[in-house]
């Protein structure tokens, strides 16, 4: 296959199955040459697809689907209606590192509101950790299920995020007036075929991360063994310098940067810096340890060499 679609189904409390995701999207993704699964939630919940059980079964699939049928790891897109638009924003987000891009549709990230009924802010661990993946969000306005002012909310949040952080240079907002809680006009073929040319970005320079998971150790080179659940980090290398320079408020002992030869010069010494201040230098050691530990054969275009633990 060119990919691995998961379409995630709509629904919420005691309702959505996988029948309705592979009714509207199987066609779209045999269209576009991909392997589509279509796994049902675990339990039938609001938040269903980030339910603690279900969200690490559908991690297990796709590293299961990509080592069976020897799927590309840069070309794993998420897809969803309803209930499995939140489902393909918060997973990728949750997962941007392992994702080449989402395509939501007619869902969004939980919004937060105040008393007076306004969106004062969008769920944690959502807009900062999507920079560096490319996303098309479908929403019509006259939805009466899920209202636009969700998506509206996140797409302002993420204006503002890419001006402080700059990135999402690839983050598409597609609204239309006239399809109530409905697929695009021409069915999920017209959005799906709008991401279908992304190749994840593997080693990006620059990343923002927000943990919002226990489990979720790692995000592209940064392993944290113990993460500061909403703490933000921004990370960014300098190639020119052969630098990694860290800003973040949280206490990052024991952060460690993964060191990929496709990215760093490893024959040269490393610099980093913690919040604008220089705190250690390392020379690489390539080492078969570090390899092996961070192998994965359902990843296998990530390859450390060596890491650098902070402090």
């Amino acid at each position: 296959p060119k990919g691995l679609m998961i379409g995630m189904h709509g629904g919420g409390v005691g309702s959505g199955d996988a029948h309705a995701s592979a009714g509207a999207m199987k066609s779209a993704g045999k269209e576009l040459g991909w392997l589509s699964i279509f796994p049902e939630v675990i339990e039938k919940t609001e938040h269903g697809w980030t339910d603690s059980g279900t969200e690490e079964w559908v991690m297990q699939l796709i590293d299961m689907a990509i080592a069976t049928y020897e799927i590309d790891p840069d070309h794993i897109y998420l897809s969803g209606h309803s209930m499995g638009g939140y489902g393909s924003w918060t997973l990728g987000a949750h997962h941007a590192d392992r994702i080449a891009a989402i395509a939501p549709s007619a869902g969004a990230p939980s919004p937060v509101y105040n008393y007076d009924g306004e969106i004062i802010e969008i769920q944690s661990g959502v807009v900062p950790n999507l920079r560096n993946l490319p996303a098309v969000v479908f929403q019509s306005t006259d939805d009466p299920r899920v209202p636009a002012d969700a998506n509206q909310a996140a797409v302002k949040i993420v204006e503002q995020m890419k001006k402080r952080w700059g990135g999402y240079e690839n983050f598409k907002y597609w609204e239309v007036h006239d399809r109530g809680h409905g697929y695009p006009e021409g069915g999920m073929i017209s959005l799906l075929s709008k991401i279908k040319d992304f190749k994840r970005d593997v080693h990006p320079k620059k990343i923002v991360w927000q943990p919002t998971l226990e489990w979720k150790k790692q995000f592209y080179w940064l392993n944290w063994p113990s993460p500061r659940l909403e703490a933000i980090l921004i990370a960014e290398f300098n190639e020119e310098n052969n630098s990694f320079d860290i800003q973040s408020d949280a206490n990052l002992s024991g952060l460690e940067i993964m060191l990929s030869p496709d990215m760093v010069a490893i024959d040269k010494e490393v610099t980093v810096s913690l919040n604008g201040k220089e705190i250690l230098k390392h020379m690489p050691k390539p080492n078969l340890g570090c390899l092996l530990k961070h192998y994965s054969h359902a990843d296998s275009n990530r390859i450390y060499a060596d890491k650098i633990t902070l402090p």
